[in-house]
């Protein structure tokens, strides 16, 4: 999370801004709802407020910085994110049309195929390059053993973070939030 304070006038006292600042930071470490999923990525801007002489307190501002956030996530429409890998798959000839397949299963996105350039005459292979969730890689490994009879192999780097499509995320919040 960044923070940054925009006040003019000293409508917050100098030393409440670090309180809302810690009482923002709470919030988004301690999550929006019930499910209690951390924010990430967040820019926070003090821009007003107002002080009481006898009724202003760091705890009052900092319940001020947490209500603020709630208030904006409600109106902001956050979304979930999920990582992302990029991944380059070497398989037989004779597999390309079985791993395409699978992927299309696990929400990948084939972005190109090539020859692989290190196989022998007689034995040639096929690099498939994608992009897919990294939920959906958890057991590829195995999956893919199966599907190409042990001969295929892949590796990954992360590549991004992209939205969860609604009807997942929907799946992903807890019982006791319906």
């Amino acid at each position: 999370m960044q923070f940054s304070e925009k006040v003019v006038g000293g409508a917050v006292p100098s030393q409440f801004i670090g309180s809302v600042e810690k009482g923002a930071r709470t919030q988004l470490a301690n999550g929006l709802d019930q499910d209690h999923i951390p924010v990430l990525d967040v820019l926070v801007t003090l821009v007003d407020g107002k002080a009481h002489s006898v009724d202003s307190s760091d705890a009052a501002f900092q319940t001020a910085g947490s209500l603020a956030v709630k208030d904006a996530a409600v109106n902001g429409r956050p979304a979930l994110l999920e990582p992302w890998a990029a991944v380059d798959i070497t398989v037989p000839d004779a597999h390309v049309g079985s791993v395409m397949s699978d992927l299309s299963g696990r929400r990948a996105r084939v972005t190109g195929s090539e020859p692989d350039p290190s196989a022998m005459v007689g034995m040639e292979r096929t690099v498939v390059h994608a992009e897919i969730p990294e939920a959906e890689l958890v057991r590829y490994a195995t999956s893919l053993r199966s599907i190409t009879a042990g001969t295929g192999r892949f590796s990954r780097q992360f590549a991004r973070y992209d939205l969860v499509p609604s009807n997942m995320a929907a799946s992903l919040r807890s019982p006791a939030a319906d």
